[in-house]
């Protein structure tokens, strides 16, 4: 496990932010997708987002699952989606919300080469820095486990039952990501739902 026991909470209004900043600078580059490609399930939300600010309005998706939980991952990523459209010959901007060991985008990389892809940008939210590919354009670079927006029920529910694992209470499972800035307000409904309340 490479992550620390650390937690970065993005806020919808930080990614949006991100997203801006990245717009710019793949503009600035003069680089002007044909096809915006969302990996699923975690870059889909940015992939639609840069779609609107790079007024590039043709979207794909592709899907490579690699994550078994908080920091606990497959060996090798698995491509269960491939690309459904036809991109031989056109310029395609990949899209992730993190590029944590570099399997997923270099798979996705070279699936694309497969089918003839013109030219192939890829960008990432955040990225980390044992990851084997360094993406085109990314925002941040961290050791932490980040949380997104899209995905804090799922992390709170994979936290706590890490916790539970190891003897802990749900508590202070909530506790560790209220002091990294989720809201605790919404802990404690999605500690309702999962758990019923439960603080064992």
């Amino acid at each position: 496990m490479h992550e620390s026991e650390r937690f970065v909470i993005p806020t919808w209004e930080q990614i949006y932010t991100m997203l801006l900043d990245m717009a710019w600078r793949i503009q600035a580059d003069r680089f002007s997708p044909d096809i915006v490609l969302g990996v699923s399930r975690g870059g889909l939300t940015p992939a639609r987002v840069l779609s609107d600010l790079l007024e590039s309005p043709n979207i794909a998706k592709v899907k490579v699952e690699f994550y078994l939980g908080v920091a606990e991952r497959k060996k090798e990523p698995l491509m269960t989606e491939p690309i459904s459209v036809d991109v031989k010959g056109k310029r395609i901007l990949v899209v992730d919300d993190v590029s944590d060991t570099g399997g997923s985008l270099r798979l996705i990389k070279a699936h694309l080469l497969e089918h003839g892809v013109g030219d192939l940008k890829t960008a990432t939210l955040y990225h980390k820095p044992w990851s084997i590919t360094l993406p085109d354009y990314f925002e941040e670079t961290t050791s932490d486990w980040i949380v997104f927006p899209w995905d804090r029920k799922e992390t709170l529910r994979k936290v706590a039952e890490k916790f539970i694992e190891q003897g802990k209470p749900v508590k202070e499972a909530l506790e560790t990501l209220v002091k990294y800035g989720f809201d605790m307000g919404l802990a404690e409904r999605f500690r309702n739902e999962i758990f019923g309340g439960c603080l064992c």
